[in-house]
């Protein structure tokens, strides 16, 4: 086991710092991966998404006057940052997942300065499909308040002119869906601050048709024993949000719980999620529904867009990924 990295903290305390970073994408199995991985006995993951290498990225609201609203707990400093891993064993590989990594144009180059030996994950899906999970993953944070993903896509112009941009949005950046596809730019900034060895390029396919395969090349790049293995872990599909209203009002309610610490009066009209109760199966049909098929059109359109971007990781990277996406038909 090569020994973790370490650095003086800002109180002069030799601290750990992570020895490999899943980078992204998000909704292409990085969190997925990470379950998989905290497992792992040679393995210290204690918290997913610290961000703290990519602060433009994080909430605009984490220091703003709707902060009581929205508290931060994540690290503003390297000593905290660095006080996350302290648990880990001496023989433990230390790693932390933030997606957000992948899409900041300075991520990269700030884990360098700290972990120049840091070994770095980064997972790429078809770009439409990605956008369109994107898409509801956002609504269901509240960044978005446009349920319907052409109409979103349609935005994009005016939003990068500030408009449109839901009042509540905690990361506005994440409405701007095409610049998450800048696929070969992310990949070339990991490349230029790490070794090529140093960086482990996944297939969200890959992952999605065989787990396990996909965890064992993961622990051999980290160079952690392959015992026994790793339970595959699939995360369940977001169900599409039927009352935007509902789902904003139970957004509200939660934040006013959690602001005032107590119980409202509002409270007894939205049930929470541990609550088996009727009232809170009425509630959760009220809010959620099935997913629709997607719009071929759209998802058509969108890879015409994108091909460029396809062939040009396909070639970066040496796979052909324009026929296993479907591109060559485009």
């Amino acid at each position: 086991m090569v020994p973790a990295h370490q650095v003086q903290g800002e109180r002069g305390q030799g601290r750990r710092v992570p020895d490999f970073f899943i980078v992204g994408h998000p909704k292409s199995g990085t969190t997925a991966l990470y379950q998989m991985l905290i497992r792992h006995p040679q393995i210290h993951m204690p918290v997913k998404e610290p961000r703290f290498f990519a602060p433009e990225l994080r909430s605009r609201f984490l220091r703003s006057r709707f902060s009581r609203l929205v508290p931060s707990q994540l690290p503003d400093t390297l000593d905290d940052y660095l006080s996350l891993f302290a648990g880990a064993g001496p023989e433990q590989r230390v790693g932390e997942a933030s997606p957000s990594y992948l899409r900041s144009s300075a991520a990269a180059e700030r884990i360098a300065q700290v972990a120049p030996d840091a070994r770095i994950i980064a997972i790429f899906r078809e770009p439409a499909s990605f956008l369109r999970s994107l898409h509801l993953q956002s609504v269901h944070n509240h960044i978005e308040t446009q349920k319907d993903f052409a109409k979103a896509i349609a935005l994009e112009p005016s939003r990068r002119r500030g408009k449109h941009i839901p009042l509540l949005s905690q990361t506005p950046a994440t409405l701007l869906y095409s610049d998450h596809v800048r696929y070969v730019e992310q990949l070339r900034r990991y490349h230029q601050f790490f070794k090529p060895e140093n960086v482990l390029v996944l297939i969200y396919d890959d992952f999605r048709s065989d787990n396990a395969a996909t965890v064992s090349a993961v622990l051999r790049f980290l160079e952690v024993q392959e015992i026994p293995p790793v339970t595959p872990v699939k995360t369940k599909p977001l169900p599409a949000i039927r009352s935007l209203t509902l789902h904003q009002l139970g957004r509200a309610v939660t934040l006013a719980r959690r602001n005032r610490g107590a119980r409202g009066s509002a409270t007894a009209h939205a049930p929470q999620r541990r609550n088996a109760s009727p009232m809170s199966e009425l509630w959760r049909r009220a809010l959620y529904t099935e997913a629709r098929p997607p719009d071929e059109a759209l998802m058509r359109e969108l890879r015409r867009r994108f091909k460029g971007e396809v062939v040009a990781l396909s070639e970066y990277l040496g796979r052909d990924l324009v026929s296993l996406w479907g591109y060559d038909n485009i």
